[in-house]
């Protein structure tokens, strides 16, 4: 078998598996609106749905699995390709757990949906300030899924950038919460719910970042965890 065979072979693999990692992305990225929109809505039908859709996202976490394994063992890649592979590897991973916060959102949805007292939550909760960390965290994801299509580190730069907005949308939701909990105590079982759902959001934003900085690792060969931004944008510049 030619050279030039076995190229365009592992070139169809590496489209494959890449195919796949976004399709995977989309699902989860669906899954977080979904799964707080349930929340507001009371929609427990809704929140099923993110349920199943879950088992999907494992499926293809594992599918994935086994054609990464499958490629890096027939075809011993070397450099970037392996850096690709290694990252593809580690990007299902934080796919898979931002499927599972939201998952974790569907099921607090289905708590607060299930009690009596559904309605009177509904108007005393600040549910609806949920939805700008869900639309944050979302378009995180997004944006680092792209980044990944792309090989693109100035979008990925873009999601690292980002993350300090979702941290400060958890924070004024943490402090929202905490004032109408210490006013309504009757509401705490329910708010402390929320906190939940607000750091679940938090979470599926991290994981956003950590995708990003697997582009970068891919990209320049560049291991920028645990680093400041602003270090990662200097060392990006230096080339």
């Amino acid at each position: 078998m030619s050279e030039k065979h076995l190229s365009t072979q592992f070139d169809a693999e590496l489209t494959s598996i890449s195919s796949q990692v976004l399709e995977m992305g989309g699902i989860v990225e669906s899954q977080v609106i979904q799964a707080v929109q349930a929340l507001i809505d009371m929609d427990s039908e809704l929140a099923q749905q993110v349920h199943v859709r879950e088992e999907l996202v494992n499926q293809l976490e594992m599918t994935i699995d086994s054609d990464l394994s499958a490629t890096i063992a027939q075809r011993q890649p070397t450099a970037r390709d392996l850096r690709l592979l290694v990252a593809v590897s580690k990007t299902i991973g934080n796919l898979e757990r931002a499927g599972d916060e939201a998952a974790r959102i569907a099921r607090f949805g289905l708590r607060l949906s299930s009690r009596s007292d559904a309605a009177m939550l509904q108007q005393m909760l600040p549910l609806r300030d949920l939805t700008l960390s869900a639309r944050m965290a979302a378009e995180s994801l997004r944006k680092a899924l792209d980044a990944f299509a792309r090989l693109d580190t100035a979008l990925a730069i873009d999601v690292l950038r980002q993350d300090d907005n979702i941290d400060h949308e958890f924070n004024a939701m943490l402090r929202k919460l905490v004032t109408v909990m210490s006013a309504k105590p009757d509401l705490v079982e329910a708010g402390i719910d929320l906190i939940f759902v607000a750091k679940a959001l938090e979470r599926v934003g991290d994981h956003a970042k950590n995708l990003a900085e697997q582009v970068i690792y891919v990209v320049k060969g560049a291991d920028v965890r645990h680093n400041r931004l602003e270090t990662i944008e200097k060392r990006l510049a230096a080339g």
